[in-house]
């Protein structure tokens, strides 16, 4: 019998960008050094990151700070809808207000971004082969993040919405062999400053 050992899955929302998100702007640029210092002990085999700029941006930036950890892009981890519920599954007090943000999300865009979150779980979660523990990052968008999240506690499917991550928070999930997924921390900021923290978020959220 092959034997498994732990994936530890870090992951992280790019940096802030700018209004037209072409670019990160300069605390975004902050965020992503910041971010990479953060992880330099951790003896991560890979960064992945989605196709989009302020992805790639983010993630050079942060590699800049790793010694030698290859770079990957991933069409996976890109920005896309994972799962467009229909109103059964929502909670009734709330399924109009939900509904009405995937409202402009066509057949074809939720087609392929279902399709899309299937191969991102396929390929980033799940003990690995062998008998050493795996260190992976994706650098991504808040929705894939919400989303693995959401699977790693086996919640209903519709569930990744509400799920909202900061500008490069670090969530870790850890996948063990025998064990049920485990959520170590989501939206960690310790490793920015007080002014570069919840950007991303509305004011009234910020904790």
């Amino acid at each position: 019998m092959m034997s498994t050992a732990p994936r530890f899955l870090y992951l992280a929302r790019h940096g802030e960008a700018s209004a037209d998100e072409t670019a990160l702007t300069g605390n975004g640029r902050r965020q992503a050094v910041l971010l990479g210092q953060r992880l330099r002990d951790v003896p991560l085999s890979a960064v992945h990151h989605g196709p989009l700029p302020r992805a790639v941006e983010t993630a050079t930036l942060l590699a800049a700070e790793l010694d030698g950890v290859p770079l990957r892009a991933s069409e996976v981890a890109g920005d896309y809808i994972p799962h467009l519920p229909g109103r059964a599954e929502l909670p009734p007090d709330s399924a109009d207000g939900l509904l009405g943000f995937l409202s402009e999300v066509t057949e074809e865009e939720a087609r392929l971004g279902a399709a899309l979150a299937r191969e991102a779980q396929a390929e980033f979660t799940g003990p690995v082969a062998g008998d050493t523990p795996r260190h992976e990052l994706v650098v991504t968008h808040n929705f894939l993040v919400g989303w693995l999240v959401r699977a790693a506690l086996d919640a209903p499917a519709w569930r990744w919405m509400g799920l909202n991550f900061a500008n490069a928070a670090l969530t870790v999930i850890r996948y063990a062999p025998g064990r049920p997924p485990s959520v170590l921390c989501a939206n960690d900021l310790r490793h920015l400053p007080d002014e570069l923290r919840w950007t991303g978020f509305s004011p009234e959220l910020h904790v």
